[in-house]
């Protein structure tokens, strides 16, 4: 019926498409390969495709494929994003860009975080009747999840489509997520005045400098936990991680820089804008008493945190499907930026986040026909009928 290949071969294809998401220019690589391959099979299978460049991603692309019917609105929306991270070959017992066959699992950079959902989509949209659809399908394919989100934050500022619900393919074990912490690095530097240790009034000591501001961020982290509460969460509360601490040179000079790295981890209700607020005033104290000498700034992009409803009508009919109930995690995903869009949002898809981000990444092949099954119904039931 159409030129678009097996799952096996989509699968194999996919993975053996670089994409790399990195902060590091040497590292980093673009999309497009992957997004030509979605192109053409999901054109071939009547979808409409638009590529767009994302801003601020050095050249990578988003990809929307759409069928839409005559006089219909809402629908459904496949997403998941196109880019991986990094990799360390000698750690590595395959060629993380061949799919490799072992043991019941597909091996390879990207099968279960997240290339796989991708021909997944394609194997379980070759067994339906895409020219029945009564309410829109989208499939979307975003750049650059692993670093700063911008693909979705683009895709969802747009405002291009309007579904009645979302499914976002990370790896859940096919259980249903409905909400999931957000995430926040921050570096704060101290400048102080380097001098000979003999005489500590020649300088500034950038060490004693950093360690009031921990007191007061062990202030902040402490308000934190007794202000905001989310039970469902493992760890109930937002979190602050004080995670790397340098300073100094020598033992016989004044410390004239000091640096602290912390982790943050908002529940929902805490916008990521609204924390930082927080956190320079919980250092207000340190910027009046030694001017300029205070430095905040971001390690990497921050994510926002996720809430959707649990009891929603969505959420319950997903849950049958699935045959698992809405649950939470403390990963980030790209789920509070496509729920801008207004559509009931949910995380899931097939493998478990344990194989995210490892060498020896793989997909147990025993989520391969549920996970094309289940697809299908969600499909049919937002779509079909």
């Amino acid at each position: 019926m159409t030129a678009v290949p097996d799952l096996h071969t989509c699968f194999k294809t996919l993975i053996a498409s670089p994409s790399i998401s990195s902060l590091d220019p040497s590292q980093d690589q673009a999309n497009d390969q992957l997004i030509q391959h979605l192109h053409h099979w999901l054109t071939d299978l009547g979808f409409r495709c638009e590529v767009k460049q994302v801003i601020s991603s050095r050249g990578k692309q988003n990809l929307l494929a759409s069928i839409v019917p005559p006089d219909s609105r809402g629908g459904l929306l496949l997403s998941g994003h196109t880019d991986t991270v990094p990799f360390d070959q000698q750690r590595w017992n395959s060629d993380p860009f061949t799919l490799t066959e072992k043991d019941g699992r597909w091996y390879g950079l990207g099968s279960c975080d997240m290339k796989g959902f991708f021909a997944l989509i394609i194997a379980a949209l070759q067994e339906l009747p895409l020219t029945e659809l009564k309410r829109p399908l989208y499939i979307l394919a975003t750049a650059d999840e692993e670093t700063t989100m911008n693909g979705a934050k683009a895709f969802a500022a747009e405002r291009k489509i309007q579904p009645d619900y979302a499914i976002i393919g990370e790896p859940t074990g096919l259980r249903p997520v409905y909400m999931h912490k957000g995430h926040l690095a921050k570096g704060i530097r101290i400048t102080g005045r380097s001098g000979h240790s003999s005489d500590p009034e020649l300088g500034l000591n950038a060490i004693e400098i950093i360690n009031l501001a921990i007191s007061q961020l062990l202030k902040l982290r402490e308000h934190l936990k007794q202000g905001y509460q989310e039970s469902v969460f493992s760890v109930p509360y937002p979190t602050l991680n004080l995670g790397h601490i340098h300073g100094g040179d020598a033992a016989n000079r004044i410390c004239g820089c000091c640096e602290l790295h912390l982790d943050l981890r908002p529940i929902p209700g805490i916008p990521l804008p609204d924390l930082e607020v927080l956190l320079r005033q919980y250092l207000m104290p340190i910027t009046d008493q030694y001017p300029d000498s205070l430095e905040i700034f971001n390690l990497y992009p921050g994510s926002e945190a996720f809430k959707g409803d649990a009891s929603s009508d969505w959420s319950q009919q997903v849950a049958a499907l699935s045959g698992q109930q809405p649950e939470v995690v403390n990963y980030a995903t790209e789920a509070p930026y496509l729920q801008q869009l207004g559509c009931q949002t949910l995380v899931l898809g097939p493998g478990h986040i344990a194989q995210a981000h490892q060498p020896d990444e793989y997909l147990e092949m025993q989520y391969l026909q549920p996970t094309v099954r289940l697809i299908k119904e969600l499909i049919y039931n937002a779509c079909l009928i």
